[in-house]
Formats: structure tokens, sequence, C-alpha cells
């Protein structure tokens, strides 16, 4: 039953566990979405372009957001991909910003409280009405409304490239990225260091991998279930130990189901910049930047766990010298950081010299 406390607003929040929490409305607007948070106190342009939160509602626990401007060439991509935006208080520069893109926003509310929630609860639905004559019952038929993430069963094709894009680089190895929501910085991390990337949609099959040669076969990051992939999950299939393979995020997540592992949904998932991982054959420890609600459960027998989460023990690096497969949970080329694990780009291009590109995709029955 719904617990409701009127006052004067112009925003309402009606949460999954029964509340409504009021607001003041910032950008308006009526959406709904999975209600998620992130610890990042910088990066709120790079995290509010990050394709990875679409079909989300994204909370800053960090109190004040936009307090270094917005720029874009900070951005991941070329929009804003949360369904709404929740922070203590916003500056009139990412207000204007978020209005910009029709992105409903709200402030002054307790986001300690809220995030609080989401940890002892989970990640939950959230229906969200913001203007002048919105009432509570508004944002409840939001959520009357809203799906669970893993019933948006068609979520890549809303964040992919819709046709072949290449980057050129001024070095001899070829990576194929297939985009389930690639953040830029992907590329770029990849370009910077000579390789030249051909970006293909997330549901590109294996004659259009074979018809690029590549050296590398890459699984970028994206939103929702991995089960949800089952044309990315294929390419991996197709192609693993024939052509070196590297994912990462919802990658690693695609890579690991593929080779006979299998995922799970977290209760609210990792999403900041101050994440501790652990080389299991180094014992190094570096702070990584997440973001993701998915995580592999089992890697099945043909992938070995390299890295494990200081916190909570999830995999975070996936490894198979036998099929040159390398994978990472968090983001290596997180911006504005931190950038202790750059050096992961650097292993995934050195897997392009130990494999040849003969590969021709398996004859398919017709039907």
């Amino acid at each position: 039953m719904f617990r409701s406390f009127l006052v004067m607003s112009d925003a309402y929040l009606a949460l999954e566990d029964g509340r409504v929490v009021e607001a003041r409305g910032r950008v308006p607007g009526r959406t709904r979405g999975e209600l998620v948070f992130t610890t990042a106190y910088t990066g709120y342009e790079e995290s509010l372009t990050d394709p990875s939160y679409e079909e989300q509602v994204l909370t800053f626990s960090y109190p004040l957001i936009g307090n270094y401007g917005v720029r874009a060439e900070r951005f991941e991509s070329d929009r804003v991909h949360p369904r709404a935006a929740v922070a203590r208080e916003f500056t009139e520069e990412v207000v204007e910003w978020l209005a910009d893109e029709g992105v409903p926003a709200v402030d002054h509310l307790d986001t300690r409280d809220l995030v609080t929630s989401i940890r002892e609860e989970g990640a939950m639905k959230v229906g969200i009405a913001v203007g002048e004559d919105v009432t509570p019952e508004d944002a409840k038929e939001e959520l009357a409304q809203c799906k669970g993430m893993s019933e948006h069963v068609d979520i890549g094709a809303q964040v992919t490239t819709t046709e072949l894009t290449t980057f050129e680089g001024d070095g001899d190895t070829t990576v194929a990225l297939v985009d389930c929501g690639a953040k830029g910085s992907i590329v770029d991390s990849l370009v910077d260091r000579g390789a030249t990337v051909h970006v293909l949609p997330y549901d590109a099959d294996a004659e259009d991998v074979t018809a690029l040669e590549p050296d590398v076969l890459f699984i970028s990051n994206g939103p929702g279930d991995p089960e949800n992939y089952t044309a990315t999950r294929e390419l991996v299939e197709e192609f693993a130990g024939e052509v070196p393979l590297a994912g990462i995020c919802l990658g690693q997540q695609i890579v690991a189901s593929a080779l006979g592992g299998t995922t799970e949904k977290m209760a609210f998932g990792h999403r900041g910049v101050n994440q501790p991982v652990r080389d299991l054959q180094s014992g190094k420890v570096v702070m990584t930047t997440q973001n993701h609600g998915y995580t592999v459960a089992d890697p099945g027998d043909q992938l070995d766990v390299t890295q494990v989460n200081v916190n909570d023990d999830t995999a975070e690096g996936l490894a198979s010298e036998e099929l040159s497969v390398i994978t990472r949970q968090y983001h290596p080329e997180a911006h504005p950081g931190p950038h202790d694990s750059l050096g992961f780009f650097d292993d995934v291009l050195a897997m392009a010299g130990t494999e040849g590109n003969e590969h021709k995709p398996r004859a398919v029955a017709s039907d």
C-alpha cells in the first residue's frame, strides 16, 4: 500500500517499496525505470551519457552535481541515457543540459535515504512525475507501467550503432568492436594504441565480422540482461578459439554466458569510481570505475577467474589462455578515472599477434 505525504510539491517519485517521495522538479516530464545510484563524485557528464544507464533512473549520492560545468568533449555518447536524473541539488547548467535533452530531473530530496533504501532493498522500479500540476497518482501510474530490466529484451537496439563505422589507427591491428552500448572512451583507448576499430551493430552476424578479418573481436559494455543479447552471444560461440576475444562489463557477461558460464542479477549492482579489485596472480589491488547490475555467477569450465571484487568476491576478470580470451567487468577506460587499469588495452592488443585471420563461419543449416 502506498504511503503518501502530501505537501506542496511539483515532483513525485513512486517507489516499488510503496513510498511516494516528494522533490523539487527541475525538468518537467513523466517517466519510469529502474532506480539505481552511483557513488561517483566526479564524472557526472560521463555517467549521464553512458549507454549502460538506458532504461534506468540515475540517483547521484554526491550532493552537488554540476559544480564544474558541462562540456561535450567529456560525453561518452551522443545523448543522455538515463530516463531521469535525481540529486540532492543540480546546478543550473546541468538542468539546462537535461532540459535540452528532454530528460526529467528532480532535486531537493534526501538522496541519502534513497540510496540506503536501494542498498537495503535492491534496485527497484520507480515512476516519476514532474510538473506544476502533477500529483502522486501520476507517479504511481508511471510505476504501474514500469518493466524490470530483464524484460527489456531488445534494449541493445536502443543503444547500438545502426551501421558499420570505422575509426582509423596508425598501427597494424584491426579490432571488430560489437556495439552493445559502447562508451566512446573504449574506442579512443584502442585507437590511441594504434588499432583500427570497426564498430558493428549489436546484432551483427558471423559474415559481418569475417569480412573485416579482425585480429581481435571485442564485445562492449551496454545495458540490461546479458541473456537478451542472443546474436552477440552467438558471435562469441562462433569465433571462440579462432579469433582472440575481449570484453568489458556486459561484454564479460556475454562472453562467459556463450562459453558455458552463467550470469545473475545483483541486488543493487556496482556503480561508482572507487570499487577495489584484486588481481589473483599478483595480489595487487586497483581502484576501478564500474556500472553494472548483472554479474558472472559461474564462469564455467573454459574460463578462469583472474580478478575479484574486494568487497563481495564477484568476478572482475576472466581469461582463457587456450582460447585467447581476456575480459573485465569494470571499465579500464573510465573517464575522468581512475586509470589504474588502462594496461588492459595493451593486453588485448598483445593477443592480436597470437592468432591468424583464417576463420570462416560454420555452415548454418537451412530451414
